[in-house]
């Protein structure tokens, strides 16, 4: 029998207590042996459970599952990087196998507890880290281990995208879209990890860390949230083509070992014939390009407790049958990292839409067109939207050739100054 210690019990891990439960057989005949959850730390053990757990397993107690020389797996639920940071270091050093869902740890730690894990000689599984049930981890650490991979682009927070494609779809405001996630139970009573950029900053560290073997604990990721993102962005982009959607981007500069390494969130518009595009409401997906697989797109359910239960117990039943096999640690060992430097958001190239809110002046679109042409920023497309007077405002909308995020700052900076703008100009990348 392989026997689990459950750290946290809420949303996903009452998911995994079910999947346990029902595919009990299943999971037994995979493995050869079947697996019982022995012990789970809780903080409050009164709190109601799923009917499938079995209460007397319950301990406030951390020591109570750490230190019981009879549980081989240590499954981490709990989320957050503390108590949970000190605990897998425990039974890392124990010997105990760890499967894990936690992506903020990861993000801020990871490095440190894979190399702990492979010195250890034991495995450290996190597929339910990011996307849910969508399987991009055993993708990117397994089946395309023959490949180089060169770019991943992600939508890969449920919030956001479902925020996004209501207030797209239907008109809604974005507080009214946000509230209407947070009634279905798809956004939090807080909301700001989610439609801040946060939680997919996190996601694209750990998978970062496997696509390009990037040691990258507590890196700093430029990331811009949803918030600001208005209806009229939603209707320009579609007369342009576009939707907006919030991306997570990583992807090598160069070659060798001085490639710079891009790591950015933000909302971008992506072209409505491009898969991304497609990807709506809840959902999650995440685009790999591999320089001899070339375009690779994973998509499903990147949230909620059976998904993400369905990644865990995955990874459960893989360390549960290397355990049972006698080869412990194969899947920590194919893991090797090095330090390699992140790319300044400066040297980004790339097109901009552009929405700004000016005077209807003579001479005004010249002086910004003037002042984006100083800086080596050419325009594509540009439309007016409606009238308006020397003191009522008009919005004006545009769409650039690839340039320099230094330069299209320096440009926005010296035109939000001018007195022919009445509010600072919006700016979203092209995808």
């Amino acid at each position: 029998m392989i026997k689990v210690g459950l750290l946290g019990c809420g949303t996903v891990g009452g998911g995994v207590v079910q999947l346990l439960r029902a595919n009990a057989a299943y999971i037994e005949a995979r493995v050869g042996a079947p697996i019982e959850i022995a012990k789970v730390l809780v903080r409050d053990p009164n709190k109601e459970r799923v009917a499938e757990l079995d209460r007397d397993r319950l301990t406030t107690d951390a020591k109570d599952v750490l230190e019981d020389a009879s549980i081989d797996v240590i499954v981490e639920v709990m989320g957050g990087v503390n108590p949970a940071r000190e605990l897998l270091g425990t039974a890392i050093a124990a010997g105990k196998q760890i499967v894990t869902a936690n992506k903020m740890l990861l993000a801020r730690h990871g490095g440190d507890l894979l190399e702990r894990a492979r010195k250890r000689g034991v495995d450290l599984a996190f597929e339910g880290a990011v996307g849910g049930g969508i399987p991009v981890i055993r993708v990117v650490r397994d089946s395309l281990a023959s490949d180089k991979i060169e770019s991943i682009v992600g939508i890969i927070n449920g919030t956001s995208n479902y925020v996004l494609t209501r207030m797209r779809q239907d008109g809604l405001s974005f507080q009214a879209a946000v509230k209407e996630a947070q009634d279905k139970g798809y956004a939090e009573a807080d909301p700001t990890l989610d439609i801040g950029g946060g939680d997919a900053a996190h996601k694209l560290v750990v998978l970062a860390m496997l696509a390009f073997g990037a040691r990258l604990d507590g890196a700093t990721v430029p990331t811009e949230g949803i918030d600001s993102v208005e209806p009229v962005d939603h209707a320009s982009a579609e007369r342009f083509g576009f939707v907006v959607k919030q991306l997570a981007v990583a992807k090598l500069k160069g070659e060798g070992p001085s490639a710079l390494l891009e790591l950015r969130v933000h909302p971008a518009l992506v072209a409505k014939d491009a898969p991304l595009a497609n990807i709506s409401g809840v959902l999650n997906a995440v685009a790999i390009e591999g320089r001899a697989l070339g375009p690779c797109l994973l998509s499903g359910r990147g949230a909620g407790d059976m998904p993400t239960a369905v990644s865990v117990v995955a990874d459960l039943v893989d360390v549960a049958i290397a355990k049972k096999s006698g080869v412990s640690g194969n899947m920590t060992r194919a893991i090797r990292l090095g330090e390699r430097k992140l790319a300044s958001m400066a040297d980004v190239e790339t097109r901009y839409y552009v929405r700004f809110s000016v005077y209807d002046r003579p001479g005004v679109l010249a002086k910004i067109t003037g002042a984006l042409g100083e800086r080596g920023v050419s325009i594509e497309q540009l439309v007016q939207q409606g009238r308006g007077t020397a003191d009522v405002p008009v919005d004006v909308v545009m769409l650039t050739h690839e340039a320099r995020e230094a330069a299209m700052k320096a440009a926005l900076a010296a035109i939000g100054a001018s007195e022919y703008v009445a509010r600072e100009p919006r700016m979203i990348r092209v995808f």
